[in-house]
């Protein structure tokens, strides 16, 4: 039987996401990947870890959703308002355009990076918006933050929910009849370690690897679970 292999909040941590799948033995033809979301920002290799699950999603059937901060990019990249500028460099977008133009990056070129990543890396961002919020299989419901417990069928929550909402899904005691896997939130936030979280109807993944902390993985095979994680 397969296993599904779950990782979230990479944020540009593209060598613990390579030391990771190398240290659990992924193989596409054994395995199915689950990415929960936010590739960028904050972690000094957005770029690279983008065209990785590029890379994982076209050529080996991986599962990629959409997370807050790939939104925010691409509507940086779309939209490009002062408010979202601000919010962009406030949570980490410095070490995106960094990775994107192998400069360090200054405010006053704020404009001629964003140019740059308009003309040379559309297909990335084409890519990060058309990414679904979330995913089902027979046990589990993936999302990147988490299911709005006031909607009866949680598939008609905002898009915002889908990649932003913590307390109330955190607290909830869910009807769904599937594990929620979500990221997101950082582990450390729900019980004082970076390991997953695993709660009734719940399991959260996000160890805050861009944070210097670590990077998860949940494996799941034939209803037992297991995890590995590695330090950043």
């Amino acid at each position: 039987m397969k296993r599904t292999l779950v990782i979230s909040d990479i944020h540009g941590c593209n060598e613990q996401l390579n030391a990771l799948l190398h240290e659990v033995k992924f193989e596409s033809s054994k395995d199915q990947l689950i990415l929960l979301g936010d590739y960028v920002d904050r972690g000094p290799h957005s770029k690279e870890v983008v065209e990785c699950v590029m890379d994982f999603v076209e050529n080996h059937q991986a599962v990629a959703l959409r997370g807050n901060h790939d939104q925010r990019l691409v509507d940086l990249v779309q939209i490009g308002n002062a408010e979202i500028r601000h919010k962009f460099l406030e949570h980490g977008g410095k070490e995106t355009f960094e990775s994107y133009t192998g400069e360090e990056f200054f405010l006053d070129s704020f404009d001629q990076v964003l140019k740059q990543i308009r003309s040379q890396y559309e297909r990335h961002i084409d890519f990060l918006k058309n990414l679904p919020l979330y995913y089902e299989d027979q046990e589990h419901i993936y999302v990147h933050a988490g299911i709005n417990p006031s909607y009866t069928n949680w598939k008609e929550q905002s898009d915002h929910d889908f990649m932003y909402i913590k307390g109330d899904f955190h607290h909830a005691k869910l009807s769904a009849e599937k594990v929620n896997v979500f990221g997101h939130t950082r582990t450390i936030e729900l019980h004082h370690t970076s390991d997953i979280w695993f709660s009734e109807g719940k399991i959260g993944i996000d160890g805050g690897c861009a944070y210097g902390m670590q990077l998860n993985c949940l494996i799941y095979q034939d209803g037992v679970y297991s995890t590995h994680y590695v330090k950043r």
